[in-house]
């Protein structure tokens, strides 16, 4: 009994959607279990430091809730009935509903479904690989990144920017957008840096007052969509006080002096009518960056989660243009570095067989394709069978009733690979087990700093778990999806991907655990022109054209500014709908992931809607208060935070609790809608308007 436990710390990478992908050092124990999970300080970005919830993760991987089985329904859909089975079962009866589906409805009517809950390549993306050979419908992904992906890229022309650990040496960090103490802790630990060596200063742009703002010297509480009007502003007064690099604008970017012109009538007066700043703050704001030329825009996903959220993300990134803080270690513009790693993911996808004429399915709008829209079916027939994996469409999707309605459908056959018995997972036909990050190998990049990495298997799995890679390759032999990678293991498909990627093999990632393939500094800072076809930053983009992944134009994307603006494309507030709603991540939670585990749960403690208390009181509400939230797509009910650190008329709910925590078990997407975000897409989970009552003593179900 006191016999010493064997601990060993073994190197491992987060798998979660959070652009840090923090490297790790993992207790491992007796080769079975792990401990306490640590951050690896050999990575210089992460630098040692985890967030707490991934600290936790025995919490998770030990969790004696976990799915260890295949399941088939055995009740009707949402009753939680199930029945185990053994793989075959599950896995014939998988192959036999899709190819019944292709053979009554044509291959598109099989539709595998998945995103972000491992960033590992081979786990996350070869699901593409049985798609493109079976020519199922794709899956234009615009759930998460569409619109902020556009805004950047329309003016630097691709995904990349200065190295993340240049904060350090700025003399001003402006966070725009994110909330990083609740996110992307890492941020932090390099704004400390120069605070602490340089006196930088702190600037924190969003629309309530989070961690991060209250950390900030220079907190800006915007309304919600309205970054465009405070950038064009900020412009306004550096064009207006001389802070403009004239020099830089005539040799890197496209027609400066017309945007000059343009913005003759965005001053500051103008702007605070629309962002709900003072025009001292605008002002204060433009002294810093014109007096700071060493300033580092780090530019987050949230801004753009408006139905004006590209326009908003070109707006802000066009700044530094202005000042030439580009030209500065420490300067510049930077939303995430995609580009740096120029991944070719050939063999894992099988590009080869890819056919441009089968339809790419908008994730966002699964409510309305598995409701028989037909414009989101683009006209063509029915979807019949579903793959899911790392995803939780049931709580996460816009238009949950929507949502909700299709996969009740009797007629759908829907196949869950998931970890826990999640709300998707409850609506499916069959339930099969999935593996987590320490239980299979895979490959990762960080998307906000400049490492790719190792994740090696660490243990092995408990009950009959499978990893995504041996489920689509046991499904593509039954249904005869022929392709070499199916027959290879994850190990051989990463060493061949890192190769034909341009970097050396496996041998040598897994010697160093992580490579740094941050770019040199005149690369990183387009010292050598930017990435469009005229080598300039493009002020003035043609939205149609923009470098992104895009299933071509949508949304109003005929009316988008030609110049930086306030786009007022937004969801606003009316009578009959007062309040702006935003559903901001929460600290403890990412997106539905550890919404099951015990420490998380406590901390979050129920879903709440923060409210400030002049609107609280006149609708008679007090803290702790059940309220009902409504707007056309449906009604909440949830309890009230009185908080001061929004504006009036601002709603935020910090999710992504399950609809079963909520009174009612409707959840907080109920009221978010799937309407696509100009020039390509994407969901506005922070730009919904709605009504807000005092719900009944005895509350009832909305």
């Amino acid at each position: 009994m006191n016999k010493a436990l064997k601990i060993e710390r073994r190197p491992s990478v987060c798998p979660h959607d959070c652009p840090s992908a923090c490297s790790l050092d993992v207790e491992v124990i007796e080769g079975n279990r792990i401990g306490r999970v640590h951050g690896a300080p050999s990575n210089t970005y992460t630098a040692g430091v985890v967030c707490a919830k991934v600290a936790r993760y025995a919490e998770r991987i030990h969790h004696p809730d976990r799915v260890l089985h295949p399941m088939k329904r055995v009740g009707p859909k949402a009753s939680g009935r199930f029945e185990r089975i053994s793989w075959d079962e599950a896995m014939d009866t998988v192959a036999r509903k899709f190819l019944d589906a292709e053979r009554g409805f044509g291959a598109e009517a099989v539709w595998p479904y998945y995103y972000a809950g491992t960033m590992g390549y081979v786990m996350r993306d070869g699901i593409n690989r049985l798609r493109h050979v079976k020519r199922y419908s794709g899956q234009y992904s615009t759930i998460c990144t569409a619109s902020a992906y556009a805004g950047f890229a329309a003016g630097a022309g691709k995904l990349a920017g200065p190295d993340p650990r240049e904060m350090g040496v700025s003399d001003c960090i402006v966070i725009w957008g994110t909330n990083p103490v609740h996110t992307q802790v890492n941020v932090m630990t390099h704004v400390a840096r120069a605070r602490k060596e340089r006196g930088a200063k702190l600037v924190a742009v969003d629309i309530y007052m989070n961690p991060t703002m209250k950390q900030a010297d220079l907190a800006l509480l915007v309304k919600p969509g309205t970054d465009g009007a405070l950038a064009c502003a900020v412009m306004h007064v550096l064009f207006r006080d001389g802070h403009a690099d004239w020099d830089y604008l005539n040799r890197y970017t496209d027609h400066p002096k017309e945007l000059e012109a343009h913005l003759k009538t965005r001053d500051p007066a103008w702007a605070a009518g629309i962002t709900g700043l003072s025009v001292e703050e605008i002002e204060a704001f433009a002294l810093l960056i014109g007096e700071n030329k060493r300033t580092y825009f780090r530019l987050g996903y949230g801004f753009a989660r408006q139905r004006n959220g590209a326009v908003n993300m070109h707006a802000a990134s066009c700044i530094p243009a202005i000042t030439g803080a580009w030209k500065y270690e420490g300067g510049g513009a930077f939303h995430i570095n995609t580009a740096i790693y120029h991944w070719n993911k050939h063999l894992i996808e099988a590009h080869e067989t890819i056919d441009p004429s089968v339809r790419r399915l908008d994730q966002s709008q699964i409510g309305r394709v598995l409701t028989g829209d037909a414009a989101a079916l683009y006209r063509g027939g029915p979807v019949k069978a579903l793959l899911i994996q790392n995803t939780n469409p049931v709580t996460v999707a816009p238009e949950q009733e929507l949502v909700k309605k299709g996969f009740a459908r009797e007629d759908l056959f829907v196949c869950v690979h998931e970890q826990f018995m999640t709300e998707t997972a409850r609506m499916a036909d069959i339930v099969i087990p999935a593996t987590m990050f320490m239980e299979h190998d895979d490959l990762y990049s960080g998307g906000g700093h400049q490492y790719f990495q190792m994740g090696a298997k660490l243990i092995d799995p408990p009950g009959e778990c499978r990893s995504n890679h041996e489920v689509v390759c046991d499904l593509a032999r039954r249904v005869g999806a022929v392709h070499r990678g199916f027959g290879m293991t994850p190990r051989e498909i990463i060493d061949e991907t890192l190769k034909i990627s341009g970097w050396q093999g496996l041998e040598v990632l897994e010697r160093e655990t992580h490579i740094d393939a941050q770019p040199p500094f005149e690369d990183a800072h387009y010292l050598k022109g930017f990435a469009h076809q005229d080598g300039k930053f493009h002020l003035k983009p043609d939205w149609t054209t923009v470098p992104a992944p895009n299933n071509g134009a949508m949304g109003p994307w005929r009316d988008l500014p030609v110049f930086p603006d306030h786009f007022g494309a937004i969801e606003a507030a009316t009578a009959a709908h007062p309040f702006r709603l935003a559903t901001s991540p929460a600290r403890n939670f990412l997106n539905t992931t550890f919404t099951e585990t015990p420490t998380s749960k406590g901390k979050e403690r129920r879903p709440e809607v923060m409210i400030h208390p002049a609107d609280a009181e006149g609708y008679g509400v007090a803290d702790g208060d059940l309220v009902r939230l409504t707007n056309t797509r449906g009604a909440v009910l949830i309890h009230a935070r009185i908080f001061d650190g929004v504006r009036r008329g601002v709603l935020i709910a910090e999710s992504i609790w399950p609809n079963a925590a909520h009174v009612g078990g409707k959840g907080i997407n109920t009221l978010t809608g799937a309407d696509q975000i100009a020039p390509f897409g994407g969901a506005a989970f922070h730009d919904n308007r709605v009504a807000l009552e005092k719900a009944p003593s005895e509350p009832v179900v909305p």
